[in-house]
C-alpha cells in the first residue's frame, strides 16, 4: 500500500525517525519553533536526508487533521499495512518458521474510537504481538489520531484491514490457531485458560462487545475478574491485560529449543 499517511506529535515522530524507517517522505515542522524537541527532530530528519518543510500551526492542523499536533508532522508511506492475503502469508510464515515463540494476533471486532485503537496498538507492540487485525468497515481506521496515541507502534506493527473478520477467523482455525474472545459471558477466567499456543485474541466493540457471529467462532470465551463496583473496563485497558497475561504465560513456559 503506497498511500501517504501522517504521524503527529513529538513522541510518535521521535519513534518513527529513531526506527530508521526509509519510508518517511518529509517532515513538516512549526515555523521558527522554540521547542527544543521539535528542533532536535528537525536536525535528525535532516541527518537522514529527509525533506523538512516549515509550516504554521494552521497548516499543520490542515495536514494532520489534528489540533494537538505539538508542532510536528511526518509524512510517510506505510509499509506494514496488510490486506487479507498479506495477513495469511504472515501467519503461514510464523507457523512454519523456526522461531520458538508462538503466534500472537490481536483482532478488534469493530473498535470505533481511534484513541482506543491507538492504545491497543501500543500494548500489542509492547507485548510482542505479530499483527493487529481490524474490519475494513464499521471500525476506526489507522488515521493520525490512532497513530499519535500508538506512540510509534503504528509504524512498526503489521496492521491488517480486512473485509470480513469472521472469514479470517475461520481460516485461522483451519491453521490450528486457537481463537480466544473476551466476554462477560465467558465461562472461564482469563487466568485459567492456556494462552501459550498459537493464539488469536479477539476484543469486542466499546459498550456492546463481540458480535454474535464472531463470538460463535471463538474456541474459548474468557472474562476478566471484576472485584469492584464497575461492570466493565475500557477495551484498550482490557486488551493490555489480556496481552500481558499471554506474555506472562509464555515467559513462564518457554518453548523447548528445536
Amino acid at each position: 500500500m503506497s498511500k501517504s499517511r501522517y504521524v503527529t506529535g513529538l513522541r510518535a515522530v521521535e519513534q518513527l525517525l529513531s526506527s530508521g524507517d526509509n519510508d518517511v517522505r518529509r517532515v513538516f515542522a512549526e515555523y521558527q519553533t522554540v521547542n527544543p524537541r521539535v528542533k532536535a527532530l528537525i536536525a535528525k530528519a535532516k541527518e537522514h536526508g529527509i525533506e523538512v518543510q516549515a509550516a504554521n500551526r494552521a497548516r499543520l492542523r490542515q495536514i494532520s487533521g489534528e489540533t494537538r499536533h505539538q508542532g510536528i508532522v511526518a509524512e510517510y508511506r506505510r509499509s506494514t499495512a496488510l490486506d487479507e492475503a498479506g495477513l495469511r502469508t504472515l501467519v503461514e510464515a510464523r507457523l512454519q518458521g523456526s522461531d520458538d515463540s508462538q503466534l500472537l494476533l490481536l483482532l478488534l471486532d469493530g473498535v470505533q474510537d481511534p484513541h482506543n485503537l491507538g492504545a491497543c496498538m501500543r500494548s500489542a507492540d509492547a507485548a510482542g504481538a505479530d499483527a493487529i487485525v481490524v474490519p475494513r468497515h464499521g471500525a476506526a481506521g489507522l488515521g493520525s489520531t490512532a497513530s499519535k496515541v500508538a506512540a510509534g507502534a503504528a509504524e512498526q506493527l503489521p496492521f491488517a484491514s480486512v473485509g470480513n473478520l469472521a472469514r479470517v477467523l475461520v481460516w485461522l482455525k483451519d491453521y490450528g490457531v486457537t481463537v480466544v474472545g473476551t466476554s462477560d459471558k465467558g465461562r472461564h477466567s482469563l487466568y485459567d485458560v492456556d494462552l501459550d499456543r498459537p493464539l488469536a485474541l479477539v476484543m469486542g466493540r466499546e459498550h456492546t462487545g463481540l458480535g454474535k457471529r464472531i463470538e460463535g467462532l471463538c474456541d474459548e470465551l474468557v472474562s476478566l475478574p471484576m472485584r469492584g463496583a464497575v461492570a466493565s473496563l475500557n477495551v484498550s485497558v482490557a486488551t493490555g491485560i489480556c496481552l500481558y497475561e499471554a506474555l506472562r504465560q509464555r515467559r513462564r513456559n518457554p518453548s523447548p529449543a528445536a
